[in-house]
């Protein structure tokens, strides 16, 4: 065993392994710590560091809801006024970056050398990079968007198809209904999925390729050297888990919500905290399940039921709706995006206050404190794919899914308002915002919605927990420094967390808490992925082609 470094706590390397041949070397570092008490593996300062403040965190906010509730309250709107613009350039870049590496000559290099060859097929490696990436998202927001978005029609100034008195203005609806789709497509389109694949190629590649530990940190050699071990590292790593933590926990909570008023939907299950505690409790409980089970036998297995039970619903949608016009809009909010992206995008002089901080800074926000877990989760699952191979699969093709998702949700949602005006989904959108009931109210409208409800709440859940579990490993391995194979009751200790952690943010102040947290973490980390784009180039560029 070699000799610890107390200054740092990570152990030194027992030998050098020259892995780059020019512009660096990289040592290849042990990281077998001893397990400590109740079995966790606390050499790494991340551990302690990061478990210890998410354990202070929980026990103020609950005993001091409704101070948490304030502070929260006035958190997110702060945060995302003032650095709006901060969060749209960053997403410009990484988009452009990504688009960047798949026509450059570095597009040919294979994670994992040149002889390496994928551990997984395309089936199982799309199953778990979407119920990974976006599970809940899709089903909390695939109706609500599209609907707000056309009804309100803020992002760059297009007219309402309503009038002040609900009645609908015939000459504004096609351009509300194109924005409506385009805005939205904008939030899970190329900028979310460039954000992962940055964090995902950044581990890959030095994990795969260098010989580094599967950690944050590895990342960023190229740029501090030795120093990713020390305190450099350590508080990189730290903000991961913070990041990624609070990002969790904003879909857990969203889940809890959705799955409760689903219930109560079908059911009649109060919708109240209560439950929604309850559900969370639960959930989790079989999320640790998983987490025992590992990734092949917990959270692919998982990936795979969801990705089968998604596409049986998105069928049954398609068809039972307005199909013809269903495939219109996805073609046509298709264009729609692409001629409107230049103007979303754009992070100055816009009069859309509402859209570009309620809804953009919190999206960027959020895939960002998202991607250090879907980023660890898809270079786990990549190895063997070449870089260009890589980028287009996790940029292009997932995005294409997500404007199918929405044209197809979104799309049967907008017919329902704009053909019926006592429709269940004006009722719950436009005139009355109930977000967590969208899905149900417009699978209302479609024959069989109490099966096909109940297979929504089914749906929510099983994202809910793929979610739990394979950030749980992620934080796992983050806090254990790159080991993928940490203590069982590590696993179990940063899963029952993040049950935790979304449940004190519910009890103080609900949605505002969960989205002013996940901000509030974001934002420091989005200057860890754009120094992420500088360490990736110039490791790529050590590479052979």
């Amino acid at each position: 065993m070699s000799d610890q470094n107390s200054a740092t706590g990570i152990p030194e390397p027992e030998g050098a392994a020259d892995i780059i041949d020019t512009d660096f070397e990289i040592g290849q570092h042990n990281l077998e710590g001893n397990v400590g008490p109740f079995g966790f593996d606390i050499h790494n300062p991340v551990f302690l560091i990061s478990g210890l403040s998410i354990v202070a965190f929980v026990l103020y906010a609950l005993a001091a809801p409704e101070q948490a509730a304030s502070f929260f309250g006035w958190l997110r709107p702060m945060l995302t006024s003032t650095f709006d613009w901060f969060f749209l350039t960053a997403a410009n870049i990484f988009v452009l970056f990504c688009l960047f590496l798949i026509v450059s000559p570095w597009g040919g290099v294979r994670l994992g050398g040149k002889d390496a060859r994928p551990d997984y097929n395309y089936l199982g490696w799309f199953a778990m990079l979407f119920a990974a990436g976006m599970g809940i998202g899709l089903m909390f927001f695939g109706v609500l968007e599209p609907v707000y978005h056309m009804a309100i029609s803020e992002p760059l100034g297009v007219p309402s198809p309503f009038a002040a008195d609900g009645s609908i203005i015939p000459e504004n609806v096609e351009a509300a209904k194109q924005m409506g789709l385009a805005a939205t497509i904008y939030h899970w389109g190329l900028h979310p999925w460039a954000i992962y694949a940055v964090v995902a190629l950044a581990l890959a590649l030095f994990s795969f390729n260098k010989g580094l530990p599967l950690s944050i940190r590895s990342a960023f050699y190229p740029i501090f050297g030795e120093r990713v071990w020390g305190w450099t590292g350590h508080i990189i790593d730290t903000l991961a888990v913070f990041a990624t933590l609070f990002g969790l926990a904003t879909s857990l909570g969203l889940g809890a919500q959705q799955a409760n008023a689903g219930l109560e939907h079908v059911y009649g299950i109060p919708n109240s905290i209560t439950v929604q505690v309850i559900l969370i409790i639960a959930i989790t409980s079989i999320a640790l399940i998983s987490v025992l089970r590992g990734l092949d036998g917990g959270v692919k297995v998982l990936s795979e039921i969801n990705m089968v039970i998604a596409a049986l619903l998105l069928l049954f949608v398609l068809f039972a709706g307005p199909t013809s016009a269903i495939l219109s809009d996805f073609v046509t909010g298709l264009v729609a995006y692409a001629t409107d992206l230049p103007g979303l995008s754009n992070p100055v002089g816009r009069t859309d206050d509402g859209y570009r901080e309620g809804w953009t800074a919190f999206y960027w926000a959020w895939w960002i404190s998202w991607s250090p877990f879907v980023g660890m989760f898809i270079a786990r699952v990549s190895r063997g794919r070449t870089v260009r191979e890589f980028i287009t699969c996790v940029l292009i093709i997932p995005s294409l899914v997500c404007v199918l998702w929405m044209a197809v949700f979104g799309g049967v949602a907008i017919d329902q308002v704009l053909t019926d005006p006592a429709s269940a989904v004006k009722a719950n959108v436009i005139d009355s915002y109930s977000p967590e009931l969208s899905l149900f109210a417009m699978l209302e409208g479609l024959p069989l919605s109490a099966i096909t409800s109940t297979i929504g709440i089914v749906l929510v859940i099983v994202f809910f927990v793929t979610s739990s579990d394979s950030g749980s490993l992620v934080i796992d391995t983050i806090t254990a420094g790159g080991k993928v194979d940490a203590p069982v009751p590590q696993r179990v200790f940063w899963c029952t967390f993040e049950g935790l952690v979304a449940i004190v943010l519910l009890i103080g102040g609900g949605l505002s808490s969960l989205q002013a947290m996940v901000i509030s973490t974001g934002l420091p980390f989005t200057l860890v992925l754009l120094l992420m784009c500088v360490a990736i180039f110039r490791g790529l560029q050590t590479e052979e082609r």
